[in-house]
């Protein structure tokens, strides 16, 4: 089969053939259809995370597929059902986060495309226990950046707490940052809209923003304190000085929600504002297996919209280089 695989920390992505999996015990085998490019694929390409995958391996965590085979142990799941393979790829399941719901905690878990190989291939295995089912009529390409983009900002809109009538302002529009507007919008707030880029913006107007804000020529601070201050703020972009404006945008008893990963792994926290103000500050994991559900089922009602544009699995250098330079509007989705 063909897939891009990392071989080296400094080095492009190799899209070549490697021999096809074959699935084992509670696994399936799966013809990937759409795959997601998600910017944890570039910091897993490029070695920037503390714990760094292991070259050569296949990255990938937003993939959509048919199941071809299963393996010994699988059921629920037969040859021609679509599933999604999410960034969680095995957990122990007998851990107290497992038992208690939260196996995106699990200490043992093993991540798709970091420590498992992914989906930016032509076929991939899977645990059966942990992919989730595509509903019927959601097109693949859709389906592949709500395996992640969508499922983690869906989660953070959800222990951010939002409520009807909240001022949720979301810094990042982009890939995750259009459904982190949306979902935020679903459950009754009044989202305002941070980017740096007018394309992006106008995007945030079309699906809804009751206020965007242009950060590269107006202070983000300023304009969201001026409409009273965030009752929530979701970060999405990796960079140390928005975390930091988005804190201080927050009003009275505000909560922070932090997404983003910024290779630096800091930002400075004022404690006393912090204190004073009480101010939640929620870290906020990719979602679990009910909440990818959840995700899916919103879709498939209409109540969400996907920007995404399709290239070829070849093409997946090209396309790196354009997420890096902000040249897509949202999610980029590769086509085996």
């Amino acid at each position: 089969m063909r897939a891009a695989v990392v071989t080296g920390f400094d080095q492009p992505l190799m899209v070549r053939e490697v021999p096809a999996p074959t699935p084992g015990d509670n696994q399936i085998l799966v013809r990937v259809e759409a795959s997601g490019l998600c910017h944890t694929d570039i910091h897993a390409a490029r070695g920037d995370w503390p714990v760094k995958p292991n070259p050569p391996f296949i990255p990938g965590h937003e993939a959509v597929g048919v199941v071809e085979g299963t393996g010994d142990g699988t059921s629920g799941l037969q040859r021609g059902d679509r599933v999604a393979v999410p960034w969680l790829g095995y957990a122990c399941g007998i851990c107290e986060f497992c038992v208690g719901g939260w196996e995106t905690l699990c200490e043992e878990q093993l991540n798709t495309g970091y420590a498992i190989d992914g989906g930016h291939a032509e076929f991939l295995v899977a645990d059966a226990r942990y992919v989730v089912k595509v509903p019927d009529g959601v097109d693949p390409a859709e389906a592949a950046p709500l395996t992640c983009a969508g499922v983690t900002t869906y989660k953070a809109v959800k222990v951010g707490g939002v409520r009807p009538g909240d001022r949720v302002a979301i810094f990042g529009i982009g890939g995750l940052g259009h459904l982190a507007q949306q979902y935020a919008q679903i459950f009754g707030g009044e989202t305002i809209a941070v980017d740096v880029t007018e394309e992006k913006l106008a995007l945030a107007r079309d699906l809804g923003a009751a206020h965007t804000v242009n950060a590269a020529g107006t202070d983000p601070v300023a304009a969201i304190q001026e409409l009273g201050g965030a009752d929530v703020a979701v970060v999405l972009a990796a960079s140390p000085r928005v975390l930091e404006q988005a804190h201080a945008s927050l009003r009275r008893g505000g909560r922070l929600v932090l997404v983003s990963l910024p290779k630096d792994n800091a930002m400075a926290l004022p404690i006393f504002e912090t204190v004073l103000k009480g101010i939640t500050v929620i870290g906020s994991i990719v979602g679990t297996r009910k909440d990818l559900a959840e995700v899916f089922r919103l879709h498939a009602a209409g109540r969400t919209r996907v920007l995404f544009e399709t290239r070829k699995l070849d093409e997946i250098n090209g396309a790196i280089d354009d997420v890096l330079a902000s040249r897509v509007p949202a999610r980029l989705v590769l086509i085996p």
